[in-house]
C-alpha cells in the first residue's frame, strides 16, 4: 500500500506509518467483509428490515434477539396481555419475526416487547422503534405506531455544501422564554427566523434521539431511531428541517454512537438477556466516567445497527450531516481518560481502539454515499492525526474537527492572567494552531461551557455585575470591560478560525448565567433550562448591543468570503503594546487588547491602496466608546526603512 498522503504533510508521522497503513487495511477489509459485492449503503438498511413495518395488508415485526427464548408483541392492540396471536417465531440466526393483519394494529397504538430468556422475563422498548412516548402518569416509555394517513412530505432541497460552516448549536427543548419543554413547531416559528437573521448557515440540533432523562442533554440515548417525543412528532421534525432548507440553512444533528444509556427498561442494555448483543461484555462494556454502555464495534450486528442509524436520519428526516459526539472516548481503550496526549506515541500505542476507528471511517464513507453534500464534524479533543482528513488521503474522513482547545484556552486565559498580561502572540498561535491536513471549526464557548458548574464567557468576564449593571445607564467598569472583551474574543476567534465557527444558542448576545435542567437538586425547575430572548431585544440592556455586533460580525465574514483564504497572515504581534494585526482574504483585522492604552497613527505593513473601517467593535451601535472616527480613509505610504507599504 502506498504511503497515505497526509503523512507527507507531517514528517513526525512517518515512524507510525505501519500502524496507519494497518488501520487503512483493516478498514478496507471490514468494508469488503460486510458489503460483499454491494456498497455500504446497500448494507446499512437494518432499519428497513427490523422493527415494525406495514407491507400491503400485513404488519411485519422483526428483531435480532439471539439470547431470547420467546418474544411477544404486546400493547394497546392486546389490552397489554401476552397472547399467542402476537408471538414471534425465532430462526437459526437469532431473528424473531411475526406477521399480523393490518387491521389489528393502528396509528398511535402503544406497544412493547415481552421477552423470556431462561427463567426471567422483561418488557422492553423495541430497538428499532421510530417513535417512543412516555406515559404522563406512570412515566413508563412505550413504542408508538406512527402511520399517519397524510404524512408530511419534505419538498425543499438541502442547500449546497460549502467548504466552511457557521454553526448555530441549538437545543429545541430549552429554546423558549417560558419555563417548559419547547417543541419543534415552536422552534420553527420562533427561533428559526432568529437564526436566519443572525446569519448562521448551519443548525446543529441537540438531543434528537430519544433519551429517558431530559437532564442528560440528550447524550444518554435509549431510542437510536426514535425522535424525542418531548419536542413533537416525527412530522413536526420533518417540517422544521424542511423550513430550514427553504431558508437556505443546513441542519445537522448531534448523533451519539460513542455509548448508550444503561437503562434496561428503555434502552439496549441486556436487550436479549445477555450483556453483549450490542456492547462489550464485562467491565469493558461499561463506561467508567459516563455510567453508560460501550458499543463493541468489532461485531457485525453493531456495524449494521449504527451504520443504518446514520443512513436513517439522513433519508427519513433530510438531515445534512452529523456532529459525532464523544469521539475521543471511542478512539482509545481507556476512553482518553487521564491522558494528556503530549506526544505522537500516545496516538499510536496499544491504547488505540482499532475497531472504533474502523467504524468511524466506514460511517463517514457511508454518509457521503447516501448524501454526497453531507458534512460530518468530530467532537474530538485528543487531536489524533487523520481524524479530519479525507478518506482518499488516508484519513478517517470527517469534514471538520471541533477545535476543543480554543474554549479551554480562553477559560484559562481569563481565569489565570490579568488583562495586561495577555500575550497577543500566544493568542494568535492558539487560535490558528491546527494540522495542515485537517479542517477545524473554532468556538469560544459551546453548550459545555454553559452548563451548571461552569460559566459562560460573559459570566466569567462580568460575574455578579451581570445582575445589576447591564442596563446602559448603570454600566460600570467591570461590565464595560466584559462587553468589550466579549466582542473582541468572539471576533478574533471567528476570523482566525480554520474552516468554520460555532455558537451555542443565546451566547451570541451573552446569555446570562448557566444551563441547569430540571432535577431533584433544583426541585425540578425549568428556570435555567430556557433562553431569555427578550434580553436581546431590549435596547436598555447591553445584551441588545452584543447581539447586534454578533450579527454584523457573521455578515462581514460571509459578505467578504473570508474563509476562502484558509489561513490568516500575521502582520503585527506586538506583545508590549498588546496589539494584534492580521489579514485574511483582503480584510485587515486590528485588535488592541491593551486594557489601559489606546494608540494613534499606529503603522503596519499592508498592501498598497486605500482602506476604510467596515466593522468597529468600539462603535456606539455596539455599546462602544466611539474613540475611532469611522469616516477616516486610510492610505498606504512607502516606508524606505522596511522598503514596503504601510
Amino acid at each position: 500500500m502506498n504511503l497515505p498522503i497526509f503523512i507527507d504533510k507531517d514528517p513526525y508521522l512517518k515512524p507510525y506509518r505501519n500502524t496507519i497503513i494497518s488501520t487503512l487495511s483493516r478498514i478496507a477489509e471490514r468494508e469488503s467483509w460486510i458489503c460483499g459485492d454491494g456498497s455500504l449503503s446497500d448494507f446499512a438498511n437494518a432499519h428497513l428490515y427490523y422493527g415494525l413495518h406495514k407491507s400491503g395488508n400485513t404488519w411485519i415485526y422483526r428483531d435480532k434477539l439471539p439470547g431470547a427464548d420467546e418474544v411477544y408483541l404486546t400493547g394497546d392492540f392486546t389490552d397489554w396481555k401476552i397472547t399467542d396471536e402476537f408471538k414471534l417465531s425465532k430462526n437459526d440466526t437469532g431473528d424473531f419475526t411475526g406477521e399480523f393483519p393490518v387491521d389489528k394494529i393502528k396509528h398511535q397504538d402503544k406497544y412493547r416487547l415481552f421477552i423470556r430468556y431462561g427463567d426471567q422475563s422483561d418488557f422492553r422498548v423495541p430497538a428499532f422503534a421510530h417513535r417512543v412516548v412516555q406515559d404522563e402518569v406512570s412515566k413508563v416509555f412505550n413504542a408508538q405506531v406512527w402511520d399517519p394517513a397524510d404524512p408530511y412530505v419534505q419538498v425543499h432541497k438541502s442547500p449546497k455544501k460549502k467548504p466552511f460552516a457557521l454553526v448555530y448549536e441549538a437545543h429545541t427543548g430549552m429554546s423558549s422564554d417560558e419555563q417548559k419543554v419547547s417543541t419543534f413547531n415552536e422552534f420553527r416559528k420562533n427561533i428559526l427566523p432568529r437564526i436566519k437573521k443572525a446569519g448562521y448557515d448551519t443548525i446543529q440540533l441537540m438531543a434528537i434521539q430519544e433519551h429517558p432523562y431530559y437532564g442528560s442533554f440528550g447524550y444518554h440515548v435509549s431510542g437510536f431511531f426514535a425522535v424525542s417525543s418531548r419536542f413533537g412528532t416525527p412530522d413536526d421534525l420533518k417540517l422544521l428541517v424542511d423550513e430550514a432548507h427553504k431558508k437556505g440553512i443546513r441542519v445537522i444533528m448531534d448523533i451519539v454512537h460513542s455509548h448508550a444509556v444503561k437503562n434496561t427498561d428503555e434502552g439496549l442494555s441486556h436487550y436479549d438477556g445477555t450483556d453483549h448483543l450490542y456492547f462489550h461484555t464485562g467491565a469493558r462494556g461499561n463506561h467508567p466516567a459516563w455510567d453508560s454502555r460501550c458499543f463493541n464495534y468489532s461485531k457485525d450486528e453493531v456495524l449494521h445497527f449504527l451504520l443504518s442509524n446514520c443512513k436513517f436520519w439522513i433519508e427519513e428526516y433530510g438531515f445534512d450531516g452529523f456532529r459525532f459526539d464523544g469521539i475521543t472516548s471511542m478512539l482509545y481503550l481507556n476512553h482518553g481518560l487521564e491522558s494528556n496526549f503530549v506526544n505522537y506515541e500516545m496516538y499510536f500505542d496499544a491504547n488505540r481502539d482499532e475497531d472504533a476507528i474502523v467504524y468511524l471511517a466506514l460511517a463517514n464513507k457511508l454518509i457521503k454515499q447516501v448524501k454526497p453534500d453531507a458534512i460530518t464534524i468530530a467532537e474530538e479533543m485528543s487531536g489524533m492525526p487523520g481524524i479530519a482528513t479525507p478518506i482518499e488521503e488516508g484519513g478517517i474522513g470527517f469534514d471538520f474537527r471541533l477545535a476543543m482547545g480554543v474554549p479551554d484556552y480562553w477559560i484559562k486565559l481569563i481565569k489565570e492572567k490579568n488583562d495586561e498580561d495577555w500575550h497577543v502572540g500566544d493568542i494568535f498561535y492558539e487560535l490558528t494552531n491546527k494540522r495542515a491536513d485537517e479542517k477545524v471549526i473554532s468556538y469560544c464557548e459551546s453548550h459545555d461551557q454553559a452548563l451548571v458548574g461552569d460559566k459562560t464567557l460573559i459570566f466569567r468576564l462580568a460575574d455578579k455585575d451581570m445582575y445589576f449593571n447591564m442596563d446602559i445607564d448603570m454600566i460600570n467598569l467591570t461590565v464595560s470591560r466584559a462587553v468589550a472583551l466579549h466582542k473582541m474574543i468572539r471576533m478574533v476567534t471567528l476570523t482566525t478560525a480554520g474552516n468554520g465557527y460555532l455558537n451555542f444558542m443565546g451566547n451570541e448576545f451573552g446569555h446570562p448565567e448557566w444551563i441547569d435542567f430540571p432535577r431533584l437538586g433544583n426541585d425540578w425547575s425549568y428556570y435555567y433550562a430556557r433562553r431569555q430572548w427578550a434580553l436581546s431585544e431590549n435596547k436598555r440592556l447591553a445584551y441588545y448591543y452584543l447581539n447586534e455586533f454578533d450579527r454584523d460580525m457573521i455578515s462581514l465574514v460571509k459578505k467578504h468570503d473570508m474563509f476562502r483564504e484558509e489561513y490568516p497572515y500575521a502582520i503585527v504581534k506586538n506583545v508590549p503594546d498588546q496589539v494584534l494585526v492580521y489579514r485574511r482574504n483582503g480584510l485587515i483585522f486590528v485588535f488592541n487588547f491593551n486594557p489601559v492604552q489606546s494608540f494613534t497613527d499606529y503603522g503596519f505593513e499592508a498592501e498598497k491602496g486605500k482602506y476604510e473601517i467596515i466593522l468597529n467593535s468600539d462603535s456606539p451601535k455596539y455599546l462602544g466608546h466611539n474613540r475611532i472616527d469611522e469616516n477616516t480613509e486610510y492610505f498606504t505610504t512607502y516606508d524606505p526603512f522596511t522598503k514596503s507599504t504601510i
